[in-house]
């Protein structure tokens, strides 16, 4: 790893001080620059997420995918890692603290909409960062596209269910335009851009093509990375300064669902004897989640300023932080898993 890549997360921390300053700083830049969004999909954000993609679907063997089936574990731990457990997880945790541990704390009326927003993060496993963490675990880039390709298929069937399971609502919207746009942005196209280069190196200079090709366009993907981080931050700098306690409550649970779930994934891959190029990004799936569908559909269901919709715009916060901290120890523990 380079010097920059080591201290990656360090670079993380200070484009997270970086954009809630310069949100403060220049509110009415950060205002324009959120508004630019379709189906509550930030167009600016999902081209930064395009060029974190982008590097690693190049490296995808298209003829190689059809072998993914013969090494069945990773999807299985997938599957049921991110529905079976996970939604369920996270419903009990959001009880566990906003009826009970953070009772005194929070408005009582607002409990309910906090254990709302955690539920959809909790029925929404991640479509885009993924390939970003797959990638910085030296993961089967493959055995990645595929496991989130039936996670998404999944979503299309079982997201409403278990929400309106979970939430006791009959009547789920799924915001069809925000799931179709995301899939569209962050595997569709990526992978058609990558299929099309890396057919064209394999033509100039086989594998040898490819791997420098990756390598020269990797720090684009990181600077994407950090850039994504200043303007999340900076989105949120108003909520994160305005009641700094309320957001440390809220994070708490996502938190403890995230490395538990983490946890569960990761020690189960460990004693199926899942190589490590499978087990890490199976792992780092049901960990992060699909926020833009969460917040489309806290937004559709409890309205733009309701307690649900803040946990969702938490999630989002938390995630590059935790994702990076797995990712290290993901790595630091690779020689601990099959070849």
């Amino acid at each position: 790893m380079s010097l920059f890549e080591r201290y990656l997360s360090v670079w993380v921390l200070l484009c997270i001080v970086a954009g809630i300053v310069l949100a403060s700083l220049m509110p009415g830049l950060f205002a324009a620059l959120a508004a630019l969004e379709y189906a509550s999909v930030n167009l600016v954000v999902a081209v930064l997420i395009w060029a974190m993609v982008y590097p690693m679907m190049v490296a995808v063997d298209i003829g190689a995918l059809k072998g993914v089936g013969q090494r069945p574990k990773g999807l299985i731990i997938t599957v049921v890692v991110n529905w079976l457990i996970k939604p369920f997880t996270m419903a009990a945790l959001g009880v566990l603290f906003f009826e009970h541990v953070f009772a005194g704390l929070i408005n009582p009326a607002d409990a309910g909409q906090y254990i709302a927003g955690l539920i959809l993060l909790g029925a929404a496993p991640c479509t885009a960062m993924v390939f970003v963490w797959s990638q910085l675990t030296k993961g089967d880039p493959n055995y990645t596209l595929v496991q989130v390709s039936l996670n998404d298929v999944i979503m299309v069937f079982a997201f409403a269910p278990i929400v309106a399971l979970l939430l006791g609502v009959t009547d789920i919207a799924v915001p069809w335009e925000t799931l179709v746009l995301s899939v569209v942005l962050y595997v569709v196209l990526p992978l058609a851009a990558g299929v099309v280069t890396r057919s064209r190196l394999m033509r100039r200079g086989g594998e040898g093509a490819v791997s420098a090709f990756t390598a020269r366009i990797k720090p684009v993907s990181v600077l994407g990375l950090l850039m994504t981080v200043v303007l999340l931050f900076g989105f949120q700098g108003s909520v994160i300064t305005g009641n700094p306690l309320l957001i440390v409550l809220l994070a708490t649970p996502i938190l403890i669902q995230s490395y538990g779930i983490f946890a569960i994934a990761y020690f189960w891959a460990w004693r199926w004897k899942v190589p490590h190029k499978v087990a890490a990004p199976c792992a780092l799936i049901g960990t992060s989640n699909f926020f833009e569908l969460a917040v489309a559909v806290a937004i559709g269901l409890f309205g733009l300023n309701s307690g649900a919709a803040l946990v969702t715009v938490v999630g989002v916060l938390v995630e590059v932080p935790v994702m990076l901290s797995l990712v290290w120890f993901a790595n630091r523990t690779r020689e601990r898993f099959a070849a």
